[in-house]
């Protein structure tokens, strides 16, 4: 029982066995039905619905509700009746009962709402974002922010019963290169100097470590400034973990049985653990991506060997090429829409061969030797009908490009939106530098706080390339849900890494000082993970857009439209913190 004393009781808690009993009742006006002699009013609070009756002869009651309407806020007196066997509605929780209402008073009252609070509703994602105080009323948001909640606690409880301390860490700090731009904060107080919000609490849950509380979390708010998607915000939450004396397999552990408990706290879903494993090798080339969807088959092909002697000398002269079956039989409309996709990703476009009528047809049919289509059609599997598309070149890019394909016929013909399935996997043994061409650099793969392989140590200057870094991501469903890695705990080694990406070990003791310092006394080895707990939310309720499961999202031009923000600041703010805007031509 809820009680107060504007209400004893929810609108989602009273039932038959409450008959007879004297209530009070609080909430929003869901819908008003006036027939006559008799009006009813269903009354809704965040656990539920109520049918209040006016009875008749009850001239006052109707004459004091006769202007409200939809989301007037009410207050309620009155007895809890059952319904007769034929009245009941199945369709709610209190549908066995009804409240006849003997003193109705009107809290508030409500304008016109700008668009009905319903569940499937044709409105504009920008109306519902200004609203969203309104759109967070619907049901399917609600039970959403609920969901997230059930999440947040499943996973206290967990790592709190796994001997995990909860602390909290900084958000403004200093200015760390961690992959993303930072967003900067003036301070009036250092006129001229900047925090930044934490991209996230990297350093200081390694400096934990150092202070030996072995077993860390925090559910941290993170900050990036990078271009937005359906599945990244400029502000986010991430479930921040961190242990001593660990490998990867400790953290696998840990973190496979948190999923394992939350999936089966929040949706009664069991997950079968352990995940399966791939290295970062083996994702690119079977899959076309470091976190691949295994709901559907599909895999790449390395048929470099198969055609390189074929005599197309698109084949023969590239460095790899690639395959993959799509299993379907698709129509040239189609095979053009796949080629402005390995377009998007710097291919010149596709090569497509189809089996039809036994025969193998297509782009490129022509250009090949009796034994090399053969050959094709033994490795992929062509059936018929099959259409398959081929690409040659660079390593990575050829691969990326169609692993975007391969995607795009598992969201066209393979995946079913509305069924309940999970593929979790771990990609492991990362690259831990890559070169940049652009920039005629080596740069991070993940990020420099990173063990490198034991076997790989010695490659860190003589070939940066051929080193693979203690780093993990935990995928589902074609979505990277978490990074991790041991990190990199030796003051030299820690040097060492920053040296191949052009830090100087002057910069980086003036970047990461505090962090270096700190592992001169007695840092333990350690490693972390950090699920991001919006990703986690969006998956695990089969959403499409991270924003569907934030209470406050921005927008896709990062923009709060409720608030108006980001917004101007005044001129006297500005020079008190010896700030001048530059013209839009400066």
């Amino acid at each position: 029982m809820y009680s107060t004393k504007l209400r004893t009781h929810t609108c989602g808690e009273l039932s038959k066995a409450n008959a007879g009993q004297s209530v009070i009742l609080s909430g929003w006006v869901k819908k008003k039905r006036d027939h006559g002699e008799i009006v009813f009013i269903d009354l809704r609070d965040r656990y539920g619905i109520t049918q209040i009756i006016i009875e008749e002869g009850r001239k006052d009651l109707k004459e004091s509700v006769k202007n409200v309407r939809a989301e007037f806020v009410l207050q309620v007196f009155g007895t809890v009746r059952k319904r007769p066997d034929d009245m009941i509605n199945k369709e709610i929780h209190t549908g066995e009962i009804e409240v006849v209402a003997d003193k109705i008073v009107i809290l508030n009252e409500s304008d016109v709402t700008p668009f009905e609070i319903k569940d499937n509703i044709n409105v504009q994602e920008e109306l519902r974002l200004k609203y969203r105080y309104l759109d967070l009323r619907r049901d399917t948001l609600k039970e959403i922010i609920i969901a997230r909640h059930k999440t947040i606690q499943s996973m206290r409880g967990y790592l709190s019963d796994n001997g995990f301390l909860e602390i909290e860490t900084p958000v403004l700090t200093r200015n760390t290169p961690e992959g993303a731009r930072d967003y900067l904060v003036p301070s009036r107080n250092h006129r001229g100097k900047f925090y930044s919000m934490a991209q996230s609490p990297q350093l200081y849950k390694q400096l934990l470590m150092v202070a030996g509380f072995d077993r860390y979390y925090q559910f941290a708010r993170c900050f990036r400034d990078e271009d937005m998607r359906s599945d990244r915000q400029p502000e986010f939450t991430q479930i921040d973990i961190e242990m001593s004396f660990v490998d990867e397999e400790d953290v696998y552990k840990v973190t496979e049985g948190l999923m394992k408990k939350v999936f089966h706290d929040v949706i009664a879903f069991e997950l079968a653990t352990p995940f399966l494993r791939l290295t970062y090798k083996e994702a690119m080339e079977k899959y076309g991506s470091d976190k691949p969807d295994l709901r559907y088959e599909c895999e790449i092909k390395n048929i470099t060997d198969t055609v390189k002697d074929s005599g197309f000398g698109v084949f023969d002269n590239s460095d790899y090429t690639f395959a993959y079956n799509t299993k379907q039989s698709l129509s040239r409309k189609q095979i053009d829409e796949y080629n402005e996709v390995a377009k998007k990703y710097g291919l010149p476009g596709l090569f497509n061969l189809k089996l039809s009528e036994g025969q193998i047809k297509g782009s490129i049919a022509k250009y090949l030797p009796e034994e090399s289509k053969n050959k094709i059609v033994n490795q992929l599997e062509i059936e018929e009908g099959n259409t398959v598309f081929i690409a040659s070149g660079k390593w990575k890019r050829t691969l990326e490009a169609l692993g975007a394909c391969r995607r795009k016929t598992g969201n066209d013909f393979y995946v079913d939106k509305n069924k309940r399935e999970f593929k979790f996997l771990w990609v492991t043994k990362f690259p831990l530098f890559e070169w940049n061409e652009e920039a005629n650099k080596w740069e991070p793969c993940h990020h420099i706080f990173t063990m490198p392989k034991d076997e790989d140590i010695k490659f860190i200057e003589t070939d940066p390339g051929n080193v693979h870094g203690k780093l993990y991501d935990l995928v589902c469903n074609g979505v990277e849900i978490s990074s991790g890695s041991i990190r990199a705990f030796k003051k030299e080694i820690q040097e060492r890494i920053m040296n191949v990406i052009g830090l100087s070990n002057e910069e980086a003791e003036k970047r990461f000082g505090f962090l270096i310092e700190g592992f001169k006394y007695g840092a333990p080895p350690h490693g972390g993970i950090a699920p991001g707990l919006d990703r986690l939310i969006m998956i695990m309720l089969n959403k499409d857009n991270i924003r569907d499961v934030i209470a406050f999202p921005k927008s896709l031009q990062a923009s709060g439209i409720m608030e108006d923000s980001p917004s101007k600041v005044e001129e006297t703010r500005l020079k008190e913190l010896g700030l001048k805007l530059l013209k839009e031509e400066e």
